[in-house]
């Protein structure tokens, strides 16, 4: 029992919050990543039925985006490291709320009784939870900066989208397909990442892979 508390003692003094958690970044950066990738392509091709028309994104956002993703962050808060643990338990969040404001669970579906000006706020108020990654991304790194820039622009975007479909105007195709985009590099971008730590982590620590 005295040289295991020792060797915690250790771990612990050389920066390693908990030597029994592994971190979790590859699992939230890729749960994050590839739901974004399937819903930014969504977007791009089914305008605003994006979550009704495509039936890859309700389960990949319950199960990798939403479910891994909080976990992960959950993992990652235990290790003491707040932006990353921080941001994984939001986004998994987030996945599950709009999973569910999407289906209808809760309520009317989307596109059925609730208005487009509520998912436009729903947009707004995401937007305002990834600027406060987005003005301390430059402390991880180029590619989380990227990531979190990115996403605020295409929270921006989809509120814009459905502020002009609340207003009772159309969207043009072009629009749609911007903020798809938008949304799905943002989503490569996170998945570049973990594969460039979990890649760093089988070289000692070497980026071979900058990110």
């Amino acid at each position: 029992m005295a040289t295991a508390a020792a060797s915690i003692a250790t771990a612990e003094s050389a920066g390693n919050k908990d030597p029994f958690w592994a971190p979790a970044s590859v699992v939230g950066l890729c749960g994050f990543g590839t739901t974004t990738m399937i819903a930014g392509m969504a977007i791009a091709s089914n305008g605003a039925n994006w979550g009704v028309d495509n039936g890859a994104v309700f389960p990949m956002a319950l199960a990798f985006g939403g479910s891994a993703q909080f976990v992960a962050g959950v993992v990652m808060l235990r290790r003491g490291e707040i932006f990353p643990g921080s941001a994984f338990c939001g986004y998994g969040a987030f996945w599950w709320a709009f999973t569910l404001f999407l289906s209808g669970f809760t309520g009317d579906p989307m596109f059925g009784g609730t208005a487009p000006y509520d998912v436009a706020w729903f947009m707004v108020v995401w937007a305002l939870f990834t600027l406060t990654f987005a003005i301390n991304a430059h402390y991880h790194g180029w590619g989380i900066t990227f990531v979190f820039w990115t996403l605020v622009l295409a929270f921006v975007l989809l509120a814009v989208d459905f502020g002009l479909l609340g207003g009772g105007h159309s969207v043009a195709k072009g629009l749609w397909e911007a903020t798809g985009i938008v949304t799905f590099l943002c989503g490569f971008a996170a998945w570049y990442v973990a594969t460039g730590i979990i890649t760093a982590a089988h070289h000692n620590g070497r980026k071979v892979l900058p990110y």
